[in-house]
C-alpha cells in the first residue's frame, strides 16, 4: 500500500528515546492512547503489554460501533493478519510432534497431485490448485517455505488479471507476502494430515491459554459485544461474520485473548526452547523497499534493511535492543500490530477498529517498548505517522 506523507524517520523523531526505555504505567499508557487517537482521529484502539513473558497491561479505548457503544478489552475485533502468527505457532508444535517436517514437500503428505484439486467449492480447497497444472515447481513448495512467504505465488490468485494462480518465481527464491501460501499449507494440514485447523487452534492454543473469546470462524455469541470499523474516510465498516475457516485471516479475537497469546507466544507455552527459538529465527532476507505490493522488484543490497527476514509466519529485524519480531494486520477498517522484543520477553499488541489509527502504531510502540527498530518504512510504505507534541 501506499500513501502520501512525511517520511517516517522525521515524523517519529518528537518521541524519540533511549533503546531501553522505562516501563510505563497503565496510566501512562492510556494516556498516551487517548493522545494517539486524538491525533489521529480514531475512533476505537485497544492495546496489551507483555513485560518478562506477563500480561502486565490490557486496555480498549473509545467506542465499538457507530452507536458510541465502549470498546473493552473483551469486544471482539478483527484480527486480520495476525492469524497468520497464530497459524504458524500451530504448526510449530505440529512439527515438534514430528506430524510435520518443515523442509518436507508439501507431496509427502497429500494423497494425491496438489494439480489435481480444482474445484474451490467442492474441494474446500481456498484456491483453484489446477490452476498449476503443468508447472512441477509446487513440489518444490515445504511447510517452510509457506510461512517465509516464499511460495513465489501473488498475494491472492484471484488478484491476478486473469484469476488464476501462478508462480512469478522458484519457491525459496525470495520473500513475497501471499496470503495463497499460507491457505496452501492449511489445505495440507487439513487434506493431508485430516486435521481441522479451527479445532487444532482451539486444543493447541485457544484453550490452553484460555484465550475464550478467540475462533477463526465467526460464533454467534461474539454479536453481544462486537466491534465494527471505521476506514480512511470515516465511514463505517459493518464486522464481516466470517464463515471459514482461513489461516491467512479469519482470526476474531480480543485485545485481552491476544495478551495471553502474546505472553504464550514469547515463552514458548507448548513449544520446546528449540521449537519456540525456531518460530522467530531469520530464515530468508527481505530484500524488496516495502512489503507492498507483494511482487515488487527487489532493491540492490546496500538498500536492503540489515537483518530483516523473514520467519515462521511473522517478520524478524534487529534493532538497537536487539532480536525483535513482529507481525501486522490490515484492511480497510482495521489496523494491527504485535511487536515483540526478545531481550526480556517484552511485548506490545495493538487492534483497531479504526484504521486510520496505523498512523499513531510506531510512535505507540516507541513509547512503550523504547526504540526496537521494527522496520515501519517497509510495513507502511509513505503513510503519514503521527507523532506527539514534543
Amino acid at each position: 500500500m501506499k500513501f502520501a506523507g512525511l517520511f517516517l524517520a522525521a515524523a517519529l523523531a518528537a518521541c524519540a528515546s533511549t533503546p531501553d526505555a522505562p516501563r510505563r504505567t497503565s496510566a501512562e499508557i492510556d494516556a498516551f492512547a487517548r493522545a494517539a487517537m486524538a491525533g489521529t482521529g480514531a475512533k476505537g484502539l485497544a492495546i496489551a503489554v507483555v513485560e518478562d513473558g506477563r500480561v502486565v497491561h490490557v486496555g480498549a479505548y473509545g467506542d465499538r460501533n457507530a452507536k458510541g457503544d465502549p470498546l473493552t478489552p473483551d469486544t471482539i475485533m478483527y484480527g486480520a493478519s495476525l492469524t497468520k502468527a497464530a497459524f504458524g505457532y500451530v504448526v510449530m508444535q505440529l512439527v515438534e510432534e514430528r506430524k510435520l517436517d518443515l523442509d518436507a514437500s508439501i507431496a509427502t503428505y497429500l494423497p494425491r497431485p496438489l494439480t489435481s484439486y480444482g474445484d474451490a467449492q467442492t474441494e474446500d480447497a481456498y484456491a483453484r490448485w489446477s490452476d498449476l497444472a503443468g508447472d512441477e515447481r509446487w513440489r518444490k513448495l515445504t511447510p517452510r517455505i509457506l510461512l517465509n512467504h516464499a511460495s513465489g505465488f501473488s498475494n491472492f490468485g484471484f488478484l491476478e488479471p486473469d484469476g488464476k494462480l501462478r508462480f512469478h518465481f522458484d519457491p525459496g527464491a525470495r520473500y513475497a507476502y501471499s496470503g495463497d501460501g499460507l491457505m496452501l499449507l492449511q489445505f495440507v494440514i487439513e487434506k493431508g494430515l485430516g486435521l481441522d485447523l479451527q479445532a487444532e487452534m482451539q486444543r493447541r492454543v485457544f484453550g490452553p491459554l484460555a484465550m475464550t473469546n478467540t475462533s477463526l470462524i465467526w460464533r454467534p455469541d461474539f454479536a453481544a459485544n462486537l466491534a465494527d470499523g471505521w476506514k480512511e474516510d470515516g465511514s463505517v465498516e459493518p464486522h464481516d461474520e466470517r464463515s471459514r475457516v482461513r489461516a491467512a485471516g479469519s482470526m476474531d479475537t480480543t485485545i485481552a485473548d491476544m495478551a495471553k497469546l502474546a505472553a504464550g507466544y514469547v515463552s514458548g507455552a507448548g513449544l520446546s526452547p528449540a521449537g519456540r527459538a525456531e518460530l522467530a529465527r531469520p530464515m530468508l532476507p527481505i530484500t524488496t523497499r516495502s512489503q507492498f505490493p507483494s511482487l515488487q522488484p527487489e532493491v540492490p543490497a546496500d538498500a536492503r534493511i540489515p537483518g530483516l527476514a523473514a520467519g515462521l509466519g511473522v517478520v524478524v529485524f534487529d534493532g538497537p535492543q536487539g532480536r525483535g519480531f513482529y507481525k501486522g494486520g490490515h484492511n480497510d477498517s482495521t489496523g494491527n500490530t504485535w511487536v515483540c522484543v526478545e531481550r526480556g520477553k517484552r511485548c506490545l499488541v495493538i487492534l483497531a477498529n479504526d484504521v486510520r489509527a496505523e498512523a499513531a502504531f510506531p510512535a505507540i510502540v516507541r513509547f512503550v517498548l523504547g526504540e526496537t527498530g521494527a522496520p515501519w518504512g517497509w510495513e507502511y510504505g509513505e503513510l503519514k505517522m503521527w507523532a506527539p507534541a514534543p
